[in-house]
C-alpha cells in the first residue's frame, strides 16, 4: 500500500471565494488526482494550530499551501513548521512542494531570504512563468514548455535562495518564481491550483479594498487566462512521489 501524500495547511483563501469554489487544499488535492493514479490516498493538516508536527517518513510526498500571513512575520507556529522542513529536507527521504507561502516558508527555512517584493505592489494574475537551463533536466519541470502560464498573486517574495538552491523558473516581474533544493525539494511562487474564477475574485476583492494592501498596490494592467500547464504540475509531482 502506498503512503498517503500530505496536505499542509498554512491557511486559507477568502470566505466568498472558499463558499464558491473551495479553498487552497480542495484545489491542491483536485490536482494531485488529476490523472489516474492507482493507490494514491491524500491526507491534510493545519500546522497552524497543531502541538506537534507529524513524521514525515509516514508520507509519500509533502505539499504545502499558500496563505495569506507573511512569512517575515515569523508567526510562532510558521516558524515551528519552518524548523521541521529544515529536518525534513536534510533528510532528503520525503518529496516536498511548497506554494506562495509554502515557497517562500521553505526558502526561509532552508538559509534563503524572504521580503516584501521590490516595487511595494501584488503579483497578481496570469502571468508568463519562463524556465531556466537548469530545470531542462528537473525531474518535475522538464515536461513543462520552455514558457507556461500560471496564476500568481503575492505581496511578498524571495529575495535570495538557499545555498545550493537551483533557480528554476522566473516571470518578467518577479526573478524567482520556482527552485529546488536537493533531490526532491521544490518551491514554486506562482498557484498551480488555482482555477481562474479564484484568481478573478482576488482581483475584484482586492481591487475594492483601499490602501498599501489593496488597490493602490494592484499594477495597472492584470491578464487573466486558464493556466492548464501549470495545473498539470500537481498531478507529475503525485507520479513523482508514488513512484519515488
Amino acid at each position: 500500500m502506498n503512503k498517503p501524500i500530505l496536505i499542509v495547511i498554512t491557511g486559507e483563501t477568502f470566505a466568498s471565494i472558499s463558499a464558491a469554489h473551495g479553498d487552497f487544499a480542495d484545489w491542491i488535492e483536485a490536482g494531485l488526482a488529476a490523472s489516474p493514479l492507482p493507490g494514491l490516498a491524500i491526507e491534510r493538516f493545519d500546522a497552524r494550530g497543531a502541538a506537534a508536527l507529524p513524521d514525515a517518513d509516514d508520507y509519500a510526498g509533502i505539499v504545502l499551501t499558500g496563505s495569506h500571513a507573511m512569512v517575515t512575520a515569523r508567526e510562532p507556529w510558521s516558524e515551528r513548521l519552518g524548523h521541521w522542513l529544515a529536518d525534513c529536507a536534510a533528510r532528503g527521504v520525503t518529496p516536498m512542494l511548497g506554494i506562495c507561502y509554502g515557497h517562500q516558508l521553505l526558502a526561509q527555512a532552508l538559509g534563503g531570504e524572504v521580503d516584501d517584493r521590490r516595487d511595494r505592489r501584488f503579483e497578481i494574475g496570469t502571468v508568463s512563468i519562463g524556465q531556466r537551463a537548469e530545470a531542462a533536466g528537473d525531474p518535475l519541470f522538464a515536461a513543462l514548455p520552455a514558457r507556461f502560464d500560471a496564476q500568481v498573486v503575492h505581496y511578498q517574495s524571495v529575495h535570495r535562495l538557499p545555498p545550493g538552491a537551483r533557480l528554476l523558473a522566473a516571470s518578467d516581474t518577479d526573478p524567482c518564481q520556482a527552485f529546488r533544493h536537493g533531490q526532491a525539494c521544490w518551491g514554486v511562487q506562482f498557484h498551480p491550483e488555482f482555477p481562474l474564477p479564484a484568481i478573478e475574485q482576488y482581483l475584484a476583492i482586492l481591487r475594492a479594498q483601499p490602501g498599501a494592501h489593496g488597490a493602490d498596490a494592484l499594477p495597472p494592467q492584470v491578464r487573466l487566462a486558464s493556466t492548464p500547464e501549470a495545473f498539470a504540475l500537481l498531478a507529475r509531482f503525485a507520479r513523482l512521489c508514488l513512484t519515488a
